[in-house]
């Protein structure tokens, strides 16, 4: 199946950029959100993001008039997903809302849609069921800042068919990403649990008073060559997300070394959530 119109739910951090991602590479796309405030805050951000290009000469004008013609805005479900070849998740990280959203696409979308979640958690199988085409729901999760980033992980579930992995493949790479394909489901994928690993760490060095999340980010960036330090990419990422995600691991795993920090539940209970809360290990209000 050759995708030409995706649609990406949800206009947040993530999903605004896999929409104009999708729309610099060439593919027809609708952002869909139900709140207007949050799509005029992704309209806006997108017509800085390529006027910034068009002034760096990375674009010319009339390039940016035809993404700007590929990328489109609607806060109706419906109207936004009802003709998709392809529906890509970008909402919270709650099962329960993620499912009763794949139950409705599962109505709106035509037959051959394949429905993809950029979940960095959950996997097919935890969402497939709530839909009648459990073949067609697959995992592809991008990475934070989508525009920059590479890679994309693809999980397929025990019911997703070979050929909507191969699709959702080959969409990767029409963005621009190298695809890798997980064939079995785990928890927090392939970067997610190694990175995963390397937060908690920084986070008992933290609450042990040992260094201050500056240093352990110099010490990571300088010692270890990383562009970014944990608690860097962490205030990037989201702090409701990280702390979500572990949260869910130790749900299933129980296992006291995947129980989340004790001060990612203090920062995400406050609203402490990073960049795009002005506040999370670092004040972006100062800086």
């Amino acid at each position: 199946m050759d995708v030409k119109k995706v649609c990406v739910v949800g206009s947040g951090q993530m999903g605004q950029q896999i929409a104009l991602n999708l729309a610099i590479n060439g593919l027809n796309v609708t952002l869909n959100d139900n709140s207007d405030g949050a799509l005029e805050k992704a309209s806006k951000w997108a017509e800085e993001y390529l006027t910034g290009r068009v002034e760096k000469g990375k674009l010319t004008a009339e390039a940016v008039a035809d993404i700007q013609k590929r990328f489109a805005l609607e806060k109706d479900l419906k109207k936004a997903a009802s003709d998709a070849d392809m529906v890509i998740e970008a909402i919270v990280e709650k099962l329960d809302i993620k499912r009763a959203l794949f139950a409705e696409l599962d109505k709106i979308c035509p037959p051959h849609a394949v429905l993809a979640s950029n979940s960095s958690s959950f996997v097919p199988s935890q969402i497939a069921s709530a839909t009648n085409r459990p073949d067609k729901v697959i995992d592809m999760h991008f990475f934070n800042p989508v525009l920059v980033m590479e890679l994309v992980e693809i999980v397929q579930g025990p019911q997703t068919s070979d050929e909507t992995a191969e699709i959702t493949a080959d969409v990767g790479r029409k963005m621009g990403k190298t695809p890798i394909l997980l064939k079995k489901e785990i928890n927090g994928f392939v970067v997610n649990r190694i990175l995963g690993r390397t937060f908690e760490e920084a986070c008992r060095l933290l609450e042990a008073g040992i260094a201050s999340a500056e240093d352990i980010d110099i010490a990571v960036t300088k010692g270890l060559r990383w562009p970014m330090g944990p608690f860097t990419t962490m205030d990037l990422s989201g702090i409701d997300t990280c702390y979500l995600i572990r949260v869910q691991r130790f749900a299933e795993s129980q296992n006291e070394i995947d129980r989340p920090p004790a001060i990612l539940k203090d920062m995400y209970e406050k609203g402490l959530l990073g960049r795009k809360a002005g506040k999370g290990f670092y004040d972006y209000n100062k800086k």
